[in-house]
């Protein structure tokens, strides 16, 4: 899964996706092994981000996302997979949730 991950992130970074970081939760939750957080400058760059990583699941993995949240106001976008769960944000929105903050003690994988 890890080399999944690692591609999807890839994908992210491939939209011009700021900050794209990608977490270890499993040890720590149990019910995702990772999270991948990243963000878009504006919305409409949050749903092109969003759409490359669906579009990498389903056509290198055949993978199709099991719920995806927040593409009406693409401020937050959630897409879960199941194992990977990727949340792509505006900068703002962001900087709110702060999510690496609160998962700072997960591993954190190099994405080139």
């Amino acid at each position: 899964m890890d080399e999944i991950a690692i591609s999807v992130a890839q994908a992210a970074s491939s939209k011009k996706a700021i900050d794209t970081v990608l977490l270890r939760v499993g040890p720590q939750i149990g019910i995702t092994e990772f999270f991948l957080v990243t963000s878009g400058t504006n919305s409409r760059q949050v749903k092109t981000i969003a759409e490359e990583i669906e579009k990498k699941f389903k056509n290198s993995y055949g993978i199709s996302p099991m719920s995806v949240e927040g593409l009406d106001d693409a401020r937050w976008v959630l897409l879960d997979f199941g194992d990977l769960v990727a949340h792509v944000f505006i900068e703002e929105a962001r900087t709110y949730y702060d999510i690496e903050r609160l998962w700072s003690d997960a591993e954190r994988i190099e994405v080139q």
